[in-house]
């Protein structure tokens, strides 16, 4: 059973390698606290993309993002970790120097 509001994996008593959740917990912490996107336009991802790069994923993704309209791409060893937002969620947008919430349905500057 994850927490309720960031789906934060627990470790399970008597849970081998717990190293693994405990990981993946901290990865996801990383990528939604102080929301750091790049951009909020892109459709394709990036060629090369540097480890914690993030950005919000715009309608009709194409590639490596296929079907993650919406969600927050979270670039890492090479690939993508996806995340769907969750309601008061705050981000600050690089390329447009912008504040967005999540209101639980769209972002709002």
């Amino acid at each position: 059973m994850p927490t309720p509001r960031f789906g934060l994996p627990f470790i399970a008593q008597g849970q081998a390698q717990k190293e693994v959740t405990h990981n993946d917990a901290l990865i996801q912490l990383d990528a939604l606290v102080d929301l750091f996107l790049l951009d909020r336009d892109l459709s394709v991802p990036p060629a090369s993309p540097a480890n914690g790069d993030a950005y919000l994923v715009a309608a009709s993704p194409t590639g490596a993002w296929s079907g993650q309209a919406g969600k927050i791409a979270y670039a890492l060893d090479g690939g993508w970790r996806f995340y769907g937002p969750i309601k008061g969620l705050v981000a600050y947008v690089a390329d447009e120097q912008v504040l967005l919430v999540y209101t639980g349905s769209v972002w709002v500057d």
